[in-house]
């Protein structure tokens, strides 16, 4: 330690230079500055997983390199967006209204450095052959890590658009919109706009009226909560003049910033929201005054109205994508909470030695891995896509509210882990943890909160028979692994989530609503539990290895065991404490 370093209480009479050095701050440099793909063993087991042979090279080299950015550049500038987040310029020096969203630079150049890298990822896998939904999907999971506000802005409705419009939208309208995304002008322009005042969730109370005007249409209403005001394009809901007053008489708009004809469109902000978190996407109360909108719904249908009475229907369909994505932004917070407490706890000593040789921290930790490890398994299994024990896409109706429901609760749980294993520096935001907690808040709201995903869940069992293909995919999943105790546990735990599942379905009404979360959770216990032993299965027969195996084991044993009225404290070992190096080595490795 040079003199410089030296601080006047280190010469009480009481100070020691141990003492003093485990107070030097450059010893907890934390998650910033690593390389965040390199140093996750468990996202590499991902890639193999998915991606073939011949693929995984490719994909790697590419998702290093984000890695590298995500942990270096974009968290050091989500950081300083934190700290001076997006201002509205409502009014021009003449007073003239321009409602204009003011991005720091930290955010620009964030932005412009994720697209470019994520285009580039995208332009060489192509090339060579191969799909790029799976790295897309990691690359995504790792900006996640950094910033799930840019996440946000990234991400929100830009998918929904280009599919409604392709779907629906005028032919000059369709070819400007589809042609702007291709050109990646739009990237991060767009929005969704569903919210008013009446009620978040509840989209069929609204009020923001549709009016024909020619072959197009206006609006004339007040959003209460618009994604991301900073935008382009937006998919607005709407009730046209006639149609009921119902979610029936809903439809889907397209509504640009600037009209047909080149003038500014009739879209006013009123402000921008004074958020808990996610202060890098600037949400905010839109008003629609004559704005020029195009009908998203389908041809119009008079018996329903000035609309095909789908526009509602045709939006949830949309919105699970949506909800997937959010589900990913809790993983990616779950994540990095996790690697911020390995970091520091490897470095803060107390009661004589580090905090991750404590037997409780130990436990706390091993917890934190097996759950991120279970979240990421389920996100990935929630897109479909083919992997090595899943050779086709399949498609699943309550997978995706289920995932939402139990990840988006574990990024807030492992936030709330990470700022307590950092005792009370967690709690200042001049560490990193504070603010994971802060941003991880909105992923049980965005695109539906826990009840409403479980309604969901609901009318997927009664209107489509929808957990007859998610009870099929785990059954295959535990299929895949041999006769050991954990798949026979998981196993057994899939044939009562069916009894259960019946069970609900003969409850009366009241009843069956207040089950629904019990039931859900279910749901995703067990969904969870058979992805894990499918990988397991994956790791023993292609790499010899029963590490994933560990992970199931501890997974099954905390969410899926009955550990009998002692609750499985009188047993004599605990095979997280003794294998915890392995646990660990195979989850982080910085």
């Amino acid at each position: 330690m040079s003199d410089y370093d030296v601080e006047p209480v280190d010469r009480l009479p009481f100070s020691t230079g141990d003492k003093a050095d485990r107070y030097r701050t450059d010893r907890f440099g934390g998650a910033v500055g690593l390389n965040w793909y390199a140093t996750d063993p468990t996202l590499q087991f991902t890639m193999a997983y998915y991606l073939p042979p011949d693929q995984l090279p490719l994909a790697e080299t590419h998702l290093t390199s984000i890695g590298a950015l995500m942990g270096g550049a974009v968290a050091r500038w989500a950081e300083e967006t934190d700290r001076n987040p997006p201002r509205l310029e409502r009014y021009d020096r003449w007073g003239h209204d321009v409602s204009r969203v003011v991005m720091p630079p930290s955010f620009t150049d964030a932005k412009r450095a994720v697209l470019d890298a994520q285009q580039a990822l995208r332009d060489d896998v192509r090339a060579a052959g191969g799909r790029s939904s799976i790295p897309m999907f990691a690359a995504n999971y790792l900006l996640n890590q950094a910033d799930i506000g840019m996440g946000c802005a990234l991400g929100t409705g830009g998918g929904m658009v280009q599919a409604l419009v392709a779907a629906y939208a005028p032919a000059d309208i369709r070819d400007h919109v589809l042609a702007k995304f291709e050109s990646g002008e739009w990237a991060g322009e767009t929005a969704q706009m569903l919210t008013e005042r009446t009620g978040g969730s509840d989209l069929g109370a609204l009020e923001t009226t549709a009016t024909r005007h020619g072959e197009a249409w206006l609006l004339n209403g007040f959003k209460w909560f618009a994604s991301n005001c900073d935008g382009q394009a937006f998919v607005v809901l709407a009730k046209p003049e006639g149609a009921p007053d119902s979610g029936r008489g809903v439809a889907s708009f397209l509504v640009l910033r600037t009209r047909r004809d080149g003038s500014r469109n009739g879209l006013r902000i009123r402000r921008l929201k004074n958020k808990l978190g996610t202060r890098s996407v600037a949400s905010g109360e839109v008003e629609f005054a004559d704005a020029e909108a195009f009908l998203l719904s389908g041809e119009p249908d008079t018996a329903a109205g000035p609309s095909d009475g789908k526009g509602l229907g045709r939006m949830m369909e949309l919105t699970n994508a949506a909800r997937l994505g959010i589900a990913l932004f809790a993983a990616g917070n779950a994540r990095r909470a996790l690697v911020e407490s390995l970091t520091y706890t490897r470095h803060r000593h107390a009661f004589g030695s580090a905090l991750i040789d404590k037997p409780l921290m130990r436990r706390k930790l091993a917890e934190m891995i097996v759950d991120v490890e279970a979240a990421q398994a389920l996100v990935f299994d929630g897109t479909g896509l083919a992997n090595h024990r899943q050779p086709r896409r399949i498609r699943q109706r309550i997978a995706v509210p289920v995932t939402k429901l139990k990840v988006c609760r574990l990024g807030i749980t492992a936030a709330s882990d990470a700022i307590e294993i950092h005792g009370g520096n967690g709690y200042i935001e001049d560490w990193p943890v504070a603010r994971l907690l802060r941003d991880a808040q909105v992923n049980t709201i965005w695109e539906g909160p826990d009840n409403i995903l479980c309604l969901d869940v609901a009318r997927g069992i009664r209107r489509a028979q929808a957990h007859e293909p998610l009870l099929s995919r785990l059954h295959d999943a535990v299929s895949a692994s041999d006769d050991d105790p954990t798949t026979q546990l998981v196993s057994r735990r899939v044939e009562d989530l069916d009894a259960a599942i019946t069970a609900w379905t003969k409850l009366d009404g009241a009843v069956a609503e207040a089950r629904l979360f019990p039931l859900a959770q279910f749901m995703a216990d067990v969904y969870a539990g058979a992805l894990l032993t499918e990988q397991a299965a994956w790791e023993r027969a292609e790499r010899g290895g029963e590490r994933k195996a560990l992970v199931a084991s501890l997974y099954a044993r905390r969410y899926l065991a009955d550990l009998g009225p002692l609750r499985g404290i009188d047993d004599d070992g605990d095979e997280a404490l003794e294998r915890f190096d392995e646990l660990v080595d195979g989850a982080f490795t910085g």
